[in-house]
């Protein structure tokens, strides 16, 4: 049993994990305590990493058009299709689409091979989704896509200003950071600005909930007041930068009144916050999702840079603008020009760069221009353009807005490639050829987090069936294409050394990207570095005042607020995010039954007042739509949301629920500048939907629902748990059970009806293990999810009992669940509370465990906690 180091394959924050493989064939997972992202800490999604390695759902053979067939038969068919197609239409008709899941050398491969041998430019992937106005921002401010800080500056400053970050579910282990430095030093404040109450809040000393795209407005008046008050470094402003009087002018129409206005925030909410922002230097201003996937995301990149260029808090300890990005390695793929508009080692499209790489790679087809970004690529496709495509570790038909408009054209494209490791996404149902890709425990690579530190993923566990790395399938295509000395690698550590090298090339200092102290390094026993590393790691960029522009000067920015985004009569604005324990479209969370246990079903957070008005009561369902799609999900009425906007979670697809691809509502509007899709901003149509049943089940294997009208199923111990709805009642229930459940004539089917409430129940067991369990009624299903799903792994059950749908005293209800990473359900913490007299949360998690793993949890049990005090007091 050896442990290996290794590093999360979920967020950007990059968490070292120990991995240490179990004679049962089981891995335990730890965090790793040496390592400088999470010391030891893992979040609910890392902490059960060990729940998602089983070969269940696994691709473990090439297919062509589903049929099993041979590695060879597969990468010629891949191979001479590509060629054929750039012979007949040109290698703008062929484009690799990729995802922030590839390794930094998979990553590597993948663009030298589409920009340097195909000769276009037509690669780009789902990090256009999250991080190109990131990109756009920086590279327009620094002449460079670089991270000036890092995640120490997050514990040293004073002040935190947390924009579009919902960081307690979205990077865990940054918020726990933040909030143990705010334990220590009591004096510190946190600002969050959001138009959602998220849990991240809990910390917060004050809340903007600003409206849509109002964060621009908030900055540019920020940058106003600075400038009105004397808050600048004139002397920084004036050696190191350039362009401030033409964004001060914008600036200047922008006074606290009008910010209001556009922001929706109170005037005085808003004075507080520039105060505190004027009188703290040390100030990190943290800004992810909310602020990119905006069609103005790149100004508000530049408005939030601009504060820190005017006041000159950028580059040293404890301030500075923090992009914390949304994938394992987004920022390992910008590395090597994993974006259509970039070429390598953070080189753009321009002569020098183009004859140096391609001096470098020894080609002389490089591609000349940037390719088409994420939308237009699928646009393109649709109008018939792009002819083939291969698809990398990702799922398009559900990520990409107008995602049936996507699904429409990868069906309509001639030649489909779709390389995984899931043996059923959506996206891989449309493919004409699949490829078995490793996956975590089985490859071999670096990623870099948003703090730009490289760390290694090794792997622990064999390859499974006839999986390979992504880095070999496409250099197995390339030799094919008769590129083979170009891509004659042996190991993942010969790609690393060779992008090493390639950073390194020519490199005076005038570029970002330089690993020159890597080169020759031993690749299997690196470390956690961040770059570049010349001749030490720089640990922070731009405290000496130069930036990467021609000129050396950092450049604001002017920057004009867009009009309030504000919805029609009628109308909402829908907000796509993700929640605590799921990750982008479940293909690996999914797997793991805890993770399910928080929320296991998509849900609409709607006011309270919104779902009065439209008569959606709680946990009912509600339908969205537009003139893209339709999605279906669960009322979650909460005073958390703003009136007037609607938030989705983007996790669900049609293996998880029957109406829950939310990414079909959203409208394909992009950052002119980025190209990044605005996400957060469609604007829906929201109506009750007329059910004459709601359901719940639980059972040891996967019903068929295809006559069900709703369903979400999820995994549990045991085997599934599933809420469904009838639009009509079925007319033989029995008959429907046994069709739905693959029930044999052997089995008997147990009922219960209460004929005063049209409650059912059903129950099929076999010596006393329970098969299937159905609960109906008119209303939202009353029954304990968590109860139920125990009743799956019963050694010995009472039919009597199932069909009460309630536990009895040896069977204590946990209740639904809060604390993911122990299993700790709302009934539990209530009793630790009114019996044992838990009354912080320090106290419940020493009573439960609850809240003492990664923290995401803590805000909903102080909830309940307050609740109860609260109930105790009248």
């Amino acid at each position: 049993m050896t442990t290996t180091r290794t590093t999360c394959p979920y967020c950007g924050v990059g968490c070292g994990v120990l991995a240490t493989p179990n004679p049962d064939g089981t891995t335990a997972i730890a965090g790793d305590p040496d390592h400088p992202a999470n010391f030891g800490r893992l979040c609910s999604k890392g902490s059960a990493l060990g729940e998602t390695l089983s070969l269940d759902g696994r691709l473990l053979h090439p297919e062509i058009n589903g049929a099993r067939v041979s590695w060879d038969d597969a990468l010629n068919l891949v191979a001479t299709t590509f060629q054929t197609t750039i012979a007949e239409h040109g290698p703008n008709s062929v484009a690799i689409y990729g995802s922030g899941q590839l390794l930094t050398e998979d990553y590597y491969v993948a663009n030298k091979l589409m920009k340097g041998f195909i000769g276009s430019g037509n690669i780009d992937t789902n990090s256009r989704l999250c991080m190109a106005s990131s990109v756009a921002g920086h590279k327009r401010a620094f002449g460079s896509d670089t991270v000036p800080g890092n995640y120490q500056d997050l514990e040293l400053a004073d002040l935190i200003v947390l924009v579009g970050s919902n960081l307690g579910w979205c990077h865990p282990v940054l918020y726990q950071r933040i909030v143990a430095a705010k334990a220590n030093r009591p004096d510190m404040r946190v600002v969050l600005i959001d138009p959602r109450r998220t849990v991240t809040a809990d910390i917060a000393d004050l809340h903007l909930p600003v409206q849509s795209d109002g964060d621009s407005a908030l900055f540019v008046g920020l940058l106003a007041h600075l400038s009105r008050n004397g808050i600048a470094a004139p002397d920084f402003v004036a050696d190191h930068t350039s362009g401030a009087e033409a964004a001060l002018l914008v600036a200047e129409d922008w006074p606290i009144t009008r910010v209001a206005a556009a922001t929706g925030v109170s005037e005085h909410a808003i004075t507080l916050f520039y105060d505190w922002f004027a009188r703290t230097e040390k100030t990190v201003t943290v800004y992810s999702q909310g602020v990119n996937q905006s069609a103005s995301g790149s100004d508000k990149v530049n408005a939030i840079i601009n504060c820190h260029l005017l006041t000159g808090r950028i580059g040293r300890p404890g301030m500075g603008p923090f992009s914390v990005t949304g994938q394992p390695n987004a920022m390992g793929g910008r590395e090597v020009g994993g974006l259509a508009n970039m070429l390598a080692a953070h080189m753009d499209f321009t002569p020098e760069a183009l004859d140096r790489v391609g001096r470098f790679w020894n080609s002389q087809t490089v591609a000349q221009n940037p390719g088409l970004k994420a939308v237009d690529l699928f646009a393109a496709m649709a109008r018939g353009e792009v002819k083939a495509v291969w698809i990398m570790a990702t799922n398009p038909v559900d990520s990409m807005p107008e995602a049936d408009a996507v699904r429409a054209a990868l069906a309509a494209c001639p030649f489909v490639v779709v390389s995984d490791m899931s043996a059923r996404t959506d996206t891989g149902l449309v493919a004409h050829v699949r490829l078995p890709a490793a996956g975590w425990g089985e490859k071999n690579g670096t990623v870099t987090n948003s703090e730009r530190r490289i760390s290694r993923q090794r792997p622990f566990l064999p390859l499974p069936g006839e999986a390979r790395p992504d880095w070999w399938i496409i250099s197995q295509v390339a030799h094919r294409m008769g590129f083979g000395a170009a891509f004659a690698y042996a190991s993942a550590a010969d790609i690393f050394a060779e992008h090493a090298a390639l950073s390194a090339f020519e490199n005076d200092g005038t570029r970002d990207f330089d690993l020159t102290g890597l080169i020759g390094a031993d690749y299997d026993s690196l470390t956690p570095t961040q770059w570049p590393i010349r001749a030490k790691p720089a640990a922070r960029l731009f405290g000496n005042g130069a930036f990467y522009t021609q000129d050396g000067r950092a450049r604001f920015v002017p920057v004009l607020p867009p009009p309030p985004f504000a919805p029609a009569p009628g109308s909402f604005i829908l907000n796509t995010g993700r929640v605590r324990d799921h990750w982008h479209t479940m293909t690996r969370t999914g797997k793991a039954a805890r993770l399910s246990a928080h929320y296991a079903e998509p849900f609409a957070e709607i006011h309270p007042q919104d779902a009065e008005a439209l008569n959606i009561r709680r946990a009912t369902l509600v339908r969205l739509s537009n003139n893209h799609g339709t999605a279906i999900v669960r009322a979650l009425v909460t005073d958390r949301q703003r009136r007037g906007q609607i938030f989705v979670p983007m996790h669900w697809t049609d293996q998880f629920a029957s109406h829950g691809r939310v990414d079909a509502l959203v409208t394909a509007k992009i950052d002119p500048v980025s190209a990044q899709p605005a996400l957060k901003m469609a604007l829906v149509h929201a109506e009750p939907v007329a059910v004459r049943l709601y359901g719940f089940f639980v059972a040891a294997n996967r019903p068929a629902l295809d006559s069900v009208d709703y369903w979400a199923i999820a995994e549990a111990p045991g085997g599934l748990r599933g809420e469904l709805a009838w639009f009509d009642e079925p007319s033989d229930w029995e008959a429907w059970l046994r069709t739905a459940f693959a029930l044999p004539e052997t089995i008997r089917v147990l009922s219960a009806l209460d004929s005063r409430s049209g409650r059912r129940s059903f129950a099929a067991m076999a010596d006393g293990k329970l098969i299937a369990a159905l609960y109906t009624a008119p209303d939202p299903v009353l029954v304990s999810r968590q109860w139920a799903v125990g009743l799956l792994t019963a050694a010995q059950l009472d039919g009597s009992a199932v069909l009460a749908g309630r536990p009895g005293a040896d069977m204590p209800d946990a209740g639904a669940i809060v604390c993911s990473c122990f299993s700790v359900g709302i009934n539990t913490i209530t009793a630790a509370v009114t019996g044992q007299g838990c009354t912080t949360v320090e106290a419940v998690g020493a009573c439960t465990k609850a809240g003492t793993n990664c923290g995401s949890c803590r805000a909903e049990i102080r909830g309940i906690i307050d609740a109860h005090r609260l109930a105790a007091a009248e």
